[in-house]
């Protein structure tokens, strides 16, 4: 093999890998609170740079809504989501609040699931990110 092959081969081991190399929701990912004591935030973000806005709201409306949330509000203007969700069974509602804004020539999709002192929300890091995720799908 020659070095220029060597060299185009190793470009395209790397341009290929890129996507790989791409941050994942869970890098962004984080909580505060101290569980079963205080209220707990959950959230993430993740930038998609070539979605438009309105496309990625409407994608992540429907995420929303298939995850089973109740209450849905959704302001596509302020590119805005709120949403409710009781599954402890103690009448108190979790809150999801999802944002989606223009980043660049694609978007930035912000999404935070608060639980209230004395609840707990196991796996919601995956929830979040596959809300937070749909907006590129």
């Amino acid at each position: 093999m020659t070095l220029t092959r060597i060299g185009f081969a190793f470009a395209l081991a790397v341009i290929s890998a890129s996507p790989a190399l791409a941050d994942a929701c869970a890098d962004h990912y984080e909580s505060s609170g101290v569980p079963l004591v205080t209220a707990i935030t959950y959230k993430t973000w993740m930038v998609f740079p070539s979605v438009n806005p309105n496309a990625a709201f409407d994608k992540v409306s429907r995420a929303v809504l298939a995850e089973g949330f109740v209450d849905v509000n959704a302001e596509k203007k302020l590119g805005t989501l709120t949403a409710q969700q009781e599954t402890s069974g103690s009448g108190r509602p979790q809150t999801l609040r999802v944002v989606v804004r223009k980043n660049g020539k694609g978007s930035r999709v912000d999404a935070l699931f608060m639980v209230q002192p004395g609840q707990v929300a196991p796996g919601v890091s995956k929830n979040l990110c596959r809300i937070a995720n749909s907006a590129g799908e």
